[in-house]
């Protein structure tokens, strides 16, 4: 593998990406998602891209379709086909032991792919999604599909296909349940975007006994001093 790996979808559409090699002959590869309206240059990633990096650990960020620079239009933009962005991901990464770390609505993606795909072999959720129509109705309920934008930002419109992909898998409790493999989660108790009892009850799911760590006081991006608390638990996760 190298920096210019070329990576598409099943559509086609390039998905841009930034790879980190580690320690020669280390076969083990963080996969990094993002969130809603994020991508893969988002502070709180590259800090642990570069995290990962000084302890030896290569890693892949990656922008989903019509995210960031990527092919694709935001508007097609649901978990459904993030979760399928991610395996396409994975078919380029045969030669890897993947690891995938998702943030937020990448955190959902990473559940839902890892519950069936055997090619991840742990997981990591920052400030995870779990509930997600809770999650469409508390900050998307008041605003209209195809007419208003997500947080005002005028990139990131709302869309029809979004809210109802959010709506019809409504948790991802039940993929939570058959996440066999090591599992982390990481999550601020401040976290006002996606509340610290969704990790709290992906935690108690999981039949692996996944490991939960709270950071106090860490918002939704780990802000400040939560970066470097967020990167240490996970390379010391991985390190175990």
């Amino acid at each position: 593998m190298t920096g210019d790996l070329l990576l598409r979808n099943r559509h086609g559409e390039r998905l841009d990406c930034a790879f980190t090699e580690g320690t020669p002959g280390d076969a083990t590869l963080v996969v990094i998602g993002h969130g809603v309206t994020a991508n893969k240059d988002r502070p709180w990633l590259v800090a642990l891209g570069s995290a990962l990096a000084t302890a030896g650990i290569a890693s892949l960020r990656i922008s989903f379709s019509g995210n960031g620079t990527s092919d694709g239009r935001f508007g097609d933009s649901t978990i459904t086909k993030e979760v399928d962005d991610l395996g396409a991901v994975l078919d380029a990464v045969t030669d890897r032991d993947i690891v995938y770390a998702g943030h937020s609505m990448g955190g959902a993606v990473g559940v839902l792919r890892a519950a069936g795909d055997p090619r991840i072999r742990r997981l990591v959720s920052l400030a995870g999604m779990v509930h997600t129509a809770r999650f469409c109705r508390i900050k998307f309920g008041t605003l209209v599909p195809e007419r208003d934008r997500m947080w005002d930002k005028p990139e990131c419109p709302l869309s029809q296909a979004f809210v109802d992909d959010l709506t019809q898998i409504d948790t991802v409790l039940p993929q939570a349940r058959a996440v066999a493999v090591p599992w982390l989660l990481v999550h601020g108790t401040a976290d006002t975007v996606v509340p610290v009892d969704d990790s709290r009850e992906a935690a108690a799911a999981g039949p692996a006994g996944p490991e939960l760590i709270e950071l106090p006081g860490a918002d939704h991006v780990f802000t400040g001093e939560a970066t470097a608390a967020m990167c240490a638990a996970v390379v010391e996760w991985l390190a175990k």
